[in-house]
């Protein structure tokens, strides 16, 4: 195997050497493999190269990846069973499929190629990695996040991780079929984004906050104007009526950044309904309270955090970065008056994503904020011979001062909450 690997390294970089860039991009793919096939049939004769019919197909195949596509990481890009990708340089691949990280069986041929395709990625939406800005994010035509960072800053070489994009988007039904929350929950968060609830995901990496902010906004009006914010744009959202912003780093003489924050403040201009945020990491996330506590209800953002009040301690944090001269008690009162639902998920060590819990925050006595657990997930005592995660999701109810009710009172949907809430005390 390892001399067929450098016959096709040296066939194509023979055959790299002679393309022409401008023909190459007249072709379409089948065009492109014909000619290929053509080249590489001429070179193999050429050199009497041991090379059978088989490979020969592995090696057009592999170029054809290569120049429209992302080369050898393509196969894995077709691949819908796998949701990331992660290169820590050209020999080493790994991939998560149902939520486990395993080796995956696909090399680059040099460190150079994988440099080339990390180039590449970024270049076509408009941004660029080199050794001046070794560190960039960007997104794939189908709307794969994509994280790349090359030397010197990575040692080993280029890393290149890659958040693969659901063709098909997800709504709650199907996170209810997969296991990651019970009906009654999944109904509860639909009244919550038709009632124009603020609400905040929570959770680790990789545990699934963009999909559960995707999941809710399927269940807003088609008559709001929602705009959305994000570093790289990755949510899909099915509304006639929303305007897409993303962030821009520096060029080349360090000027043009538009950051996240900056968004924030010009999208208050733009008479939204409703702001979706699609990671607050900084002080943007001041401007979004803002928006939450000024007639922009049912404003929906995702942040890093392990459990609900962790979420709070996090966006004080945050709001600290933007402002320097509000006290703490005025900044929780904030938070307060803003957020009204925390949903929090994480990422099981079996590779389940399940939601935790869904919390309310109710208000503030004291220096302290007032939270109240309306759904948990309760594990089960794991027996010795199963990895699997197994539980219930509890209910304690909802709360007469509870913001939902009243929300749901006035959008016309007590009976169903009613309804659900029965069901819950059932169980």
């Amino acid at each position: 195997m390892q001399g067929a690997r450098e016959i096709y390294k040296d066939l194509r970089g023979k055959i790299f050497d002679a393309l022409d860039p401008e023909v190459i991009n007249r072709l379409n793919a089948q065009q492109l493999s014909e000619q290929l096939a053509q080249a590489l049939t001429m070179l193999i004769d050429k050199e009497q190269l041991p090379v059978p019919t088989v490979l020969r197909n592995d090696f057009v195949k592999n170029l054809v990846d290569e120049l429209q596509g992302l080369g050898p990481l393509q196969p894995l890009m077709d691949d819908e069973s796998i949701t990331d990708i992660m290169i820590n340089g050209h020999e080493h691949v790994f991939i998560e499929r149902n939520g486990l990280v395993e080796p995956a069986d696909v090399t680059f041929v040099d460190g150079q190629q994988l440099l080339e395709i990390a180039k590449r990625i970024a270049g076509r939406v408009g941004r660029r990695v080199d050794e001046s800005q070794p560190m960039c994010d960007a997104r794939l035509p189908d709307g794969s996040r994509v994280n790349i960072v090359i030397p010197p800053i990575a040692i080993d070489g280029t890393s290149i991780s890659i958040r693969k994009f659901k063709k098909q988007a997800i709504d709650l039904n199907k996170l209810v079929e997969f296991g990651a929350m019970s009906p009654e929950m999944a109904q509860m968060m639909m009244i919550a984004s038709r009632c124009r609830l603020n609400i905040l995901i929570s959770g680790g990496t990789g545990s699934g906050k963009t999909t559960m902010l995707n999941a809710l906004s399927q269940y807003i009006s088609e008559k709001e104007r929602i705009v959305t914010i994000e570093d790289a744009a990755e949510l899909r959202l099915l509304q006639p009526h929303v305007v897409r912003l993303e962030t821009r780093t520096a060029g080349i003489e360090n000027t043009g950044a538009v950051h996240q924050r900056d968004l924030v403040i010009n999208a208050l201009r733009m008479r939204p309904d409703r702001i979706i945020v699609g990671e607050c990491r900084g002080g943007e996330a001041f401007e979004m309270l803002q928006a939450m506590n000024t007639g922009h209800d049912g404003s929906m953002s995702t942040l890093h955090a392990n459990t609900p009040r962790d979420a709070l301690a996090r966006v004080e944090a945050m709001v600290m970065m933007a402002t320097n001269n509000l006290p703490l008690d005025a900044i929780r009162r904030t938070i307060v008056s803003a957020i009204d639902i925390i949903i929090q998920i994480s990422r099981l060590h079996d590779g389940s994503r399940k939601v935790m819990s869904i919390t309310e925050v109710i208000g503030i006595e004291g220096n302290s904020v007032v939270l109240e657990e309306i759904f948990r997930f309760q594990p089960e005592l794991s027996e010795a011979n199963t990895e699997q995660v197994r539980g219930n999701y509890v209910t304690a109810g909802l709360m007469k001062r509870s913001v939902l009710v009243e929300k749901a009172r006035f959008f016309g949907l007590e009976a169903q909450l009613d309804s659900l809430f029965q069901i819950g005390r059932q169980q």
